[in-house]
């Protein structure tokens, strides 16, 4: 595996494979990476020719009271995760090299971005649409692969590369998950023992909903109340919103018959947890 740190030796070689007729797999990642990210790579290896992973830490898509200082950083341990996968190129910019002046051009995807988390974290949807824009012109990826768990993340990139006419194919592969439902994240490091026991009841509350949603309890009020109920029986467990949208949308579901996504986000202690699971 090839580390690289500059955007002009990236896009370099990746003009190189595409010449070459060689199919280009992307995982774009912020560090600290866990088995979710690591699935990722592995359908990347199964599908492509080539597997680039890139690891930033992104400033843009930080409020200025968020985490972007404490975010966990692994540098060695996630070469050696991205080396075991079969990643071939690894592209670790620094902040610098990704802005070398004050950002003043950005990505904005209206709509879809205000809501739930861009309503709770605003411009956060504009830094991640930026960056990842960025990513895809300095990777030229055939294809790029994202995990569900952050579903409203998905969402806001597969508007953008329609939108803006992008030659990338946007691959959502499932939520991998711990052995007790907790979904993988980076940020469930922070997580002290109490509360790592307590964010389990995330995972509860969507597969009650989603099991009476199969049973035939199909108006999402009542499934939505059911989820904040299961939620809040976990007294540290601070509720942001539990919301019902339409997967393609993300709008509001007030009545049944479209397909529709339950999505939860709630605080335990300094560490805020989002989930989601298909109804």
């Amino acid at each position: 595996m090839k580390t690289i740190t500059t955007i002009a030796d990236t896009q370099s070689l990746a003009e190189s494979f595409r010449r070459e007729g060689k199919r280009i797999g992307f995982v774009p990642t912020m560090g600290f990476l866990h088995e979710g990210h690591l699935s990722l790579m592995r359908r990347a290896r199964d599908e492509n020719d080539i597997v680039v992973v890139s690891i930033f830490v992104n400033p843009t898509q930080f409020g200025p009271k968020e985490d972007l200082d404490r975010y966990p950083r692994d540098a060695e341990g996630d070469r050696n995760k991205c080396e075991s996968t079969g990643a071939d190129i690894l592209f670790t910019p620094g902040v610098k090299e990704m802005y070398p002046e004050k950002p003043e051009v950005f990505v904005t995807v209206e709509d879809v971005s205000d809501r739930l988390e861009g309503a709770i974290r605003p411009g956060h949807f504009r830094g991640v649409a930026t960056v990842v824009a960025k990513l895809f012109h300095i990777v030229k990826p055939h294809r790029a692969y994202f995990g569900q768990k952050d579903f409203q993340q998905c969402a806001v990139i597969r508007r953008m590369v329609k939108g803006l006419n992008l030659d990338v194919d946007v691959a959502v592969l499932p939520t991998v998950r711990e052995p007790d439902g907790l979904a993988m994240s980076s940020r469930n490091s922070y997580l002290n023992a109490d509360e790592r026991r307590a964010a389990t009841v995330l995972f509860r509350a969507l597969s009650t909903a989603r099991t009476l949603f199969l049973e035939g309890t199909k108006t999402p009020e009542k499934l939505k109340k059911t989820a904040k109920r299961i939620i809040e029986e976990e007294p540290e467990m601070i509720v942001d919103y539990v919301e019902i949208v339409d997967r393609e949308t993300l709008a509001q579901v007030t009545t049944p018959g479209r397909e529709m996504t339950l999505l939860v986000a709630a605080k335990i202690g300094k560490t805020r947890l989002i989930d989601n699971i298909m109804l």
